[in-house]
């Protein structure tokens, strides 16, 4: 396995929830981040971020989502639905002897810790997103903007049964521009369970199109911790004015950074940006 030379004594540690094993990767000491991937990735997105956090005294742990890498891989659909991907969060965060944690997501990641942050509160001290709005944004952006709509045209896609058949380890791995780190994405996705990958997507991602509400507004409770959102404005997969509003979702201080050269992998195309805007943020609410 891959391992960042800034973090030497990363160790790998797993987490169980329901009998499904999650694997992390963990390092150094301090209050406790767990960062969340999204599709398609795995826990190393995050290693220049989690050397840039630790050498700020923090301990971070980055996992691998059920049907990636070395986390387990289960069978169906509903294994993948959000009250489980709660669990897992849930259970890294006790594996580390946790109370709560700075919750850090990117695309699926970060519509997990908008979950976690919603339903399980007691968990999440800071939340930090990465590219996905909050709920209610996005569901505004699926029912009314015809751009969001056409851009959610890969997720209708996924969400059809074998469609994992046309995706390839190589192919999901495309997006990464670092030649040395793209072989150990080939080598995860060699491991990981395409149709697992593409359950995410059929378990929690919202139907419909054409004009029609994709998801009913939802009367959500506010978001308990304060909240970073960043985003390239260059993604393709989700329009920038998703965010529009958040801060009427959250109860604490609310901060959004707009990255105007940045594509969808914003801890990447923005990284010096990203891991120094996380650790100014942190610690002024440290």
């Amino acid at each position: 396995m891959s391992r960042n030379p800034q973090s030497e004594a990363l160790q790998d540690r797993y987490a169980e929830n329901g009998g499904v094993k999650i694997h992390y990767v963990v390092g150094g000491e301090g209050p406790l981040v767990v960062m969340i991937h999204g599709f398609p990735d795995y826990w190393a997105t995050w290693k220049p971020l989690m050397g840039a956090l630790q050498a700020a005294g923090y301990r971070t742990a980055a996992l691998d989502g059920r049907g990636y890498n070395l986390s387990d891989k289960p069978e169906g659909v509903e294994a993948y639905a959000m009250p489980n991907l709660i669990g897992d969060v849930a259970a890294v965060i006790a594996a580390e002897g946790g109370v709560d944690a700075i919750v850090v997501g990117h695309d699926w990641g970060a519509a997990i810790a908008w979950q976690v942050a919603i339903h399980r509160p007691d968990l999440v001290s800071r939340l930090i997103i990465m590219s996905v709005p909050h709920p209610t944004g996005f569901g505004r952006e699926m029912a009314g903007n015809t751009e969001q709509q056409k851009n959610s045209q890969y997720a209708r896609d996924f969400q059809t049964p074998g469609f994992e058949k046309h995706l390839t380890a190589e192919g999901l791995a495309g997006w990464v521009k670092d030649p040395a780190e793209r072989s150990g994405y080939v080598e995860a996705f060699r491991r990981s369970s395409l149709a697992g990958m593409l359950n995410y997507y059929r378990a929690n991602y919202p139907s419909g199109g054409d004009g029609a509400p994709a998801v009913t507004a939802q009367d959500l409770p506010p978001i308990q911790a304060p909240v970073l959102v960043i985003h390239g404005m260059q993604d393709k997969a989700l329009a920038a004015a998703g965010h529009a509003g958040t801060w009427d979702h959250v109860a604490r201080d609310t901060t959004l950074l707009m990255i105007p050269d940045a594509d969808h992998f914003v801890q990447h195309d923005a990284e010096a940006l990203v891991n120094r805007t996380l650790r100014s943020w942190l610690a002024d609410r440290r």
